[in-house]
C-alpha cells in the first residue's frame, strides 16, 4: 500500500506521558517523605512499648529473686505478679498493633518502587538504556529515582525484618543484657543508614518540593 511504513517507525511519545510520569514521580518524592516521618512515629510509639515491656519483666525477675532470698512475704505478691502479667500482655498486644502498622508501611514503600520501576521500564522501552534527553525535572536521569527508591526500600524492610524478631522474642527474653540490645536496636534502626534522609532530600530537591 502506497504511504505504508515498511521500516519499523518510532513512536513519539504525547507530552501527557511527559507530564504523566513528571507528576506520579514528584507525588512518589512526598510519599517517600510522608511515610518516613510516619515511620519514625510509629519507631518512637514502639520503643516507649519496648522499653515498658523491659521494665515490667525486670520488675518481675526483681520480686522472684526477692522471694528466692526470702525478703518478700507478702500476700499481695501473687496479686501484683498477676497485675503485672496483665499489664505485659497490654503492652504486647500494643506492639503488635505497632508492628502491623509498620508492615503496611513497608508494603506502600515497595508500590512506590514499582511505580518508578513502571516509569523507568517505559522510558528504557522508548528511548533506550541512556533515557530521555530532557530528564523530568532539573538534572536527574529517570533512573536515579528509581535507584534511590530501592536503596530506601532495603533498608525499611531489613529494619523491619529486626523489628519482626525483637517483637516476636521480646515478652520471652529473660537475659538483662540481651532485653538491653533489645531495647537499643529498636531504638537506632542500624538497617536504616544516615544516608537515607539525604536521598529523599534529595528527591525533594529534584522535583521542586525543596529549594535551595
Amino acid at each position: 500500500m502506497e504511504g505504508a511504513c515498511t521500516s519499523p517507525c518510532l513512536i513519539t511519545p504525547r507530552k501527557t506521558d511527559f507530564n504523566n510520569s513528571a507528576r506520579k514521580i514528584k507525588d512518589n518524592a512526598a510519599d517517600w517523605h510522608n511515610f518516613m516521618l510516619k515511620w519514625e512515629t510509629f519507631n518512637d510509639a514502639g520503643f516507649s512499648i519496648v522499653n515498658k515491656i523491659v521494665n515490667i519483666k525486670l520488675s518481675n525477675q526483681r520480686e522472684s529473686q526477692a522471694k528466692l532470698e526470702g525478703e518478700d512475704t507478702s500476700s499481695n505478691h501473687g496479686k501484683a505478679n498477676f497485675q503485672y502479667n496483665k499489664e505485659l500482655e497490654e503492652c504486647c498486644t500494643e506492639l503488635l498493633n505497632i508492628h502491623d502498622k509498620m508492615i503496611k508501611l513497608v508494603l506502600k514503600m515497595e508500590k512506590l518502587c514499582a511505580t518508578t520501576k513502571g516509569i523507568y521500564d517505559l522510558e528504557t522501552y522508548q528511548y533506550g538504556e541512556t533515557g530521555r534527553e530532557m530528564p523530568l525535572f532539573h538534572t536527574w536521569p529517570t533512573k536515579y529515582f528509581y535507584e534511590n527508591s530501592v536503596q530506601l526500600s532495603e533498608m525499611y524492610k531489613k529494619e523491619l525484618q529486626l523489628k519482626s524478631l525483637i517483637v516476636q522474642e521480646i515478652a520471652h527474653t529473660s537475659s538483662c543484657d540481651l532485653m538491653m540490645v533489645q531495647l537499643s536496636a529498636w531504638l537506632y534502626q542500624p538497617y536504616i543508614e544516615e544516608k537515607a534522609r539525604l536521598l529523599i532530600e534529595s528527591m525533594l530537591l529534584e522535583t521542586g518540593h525543596r529549594f535551595l
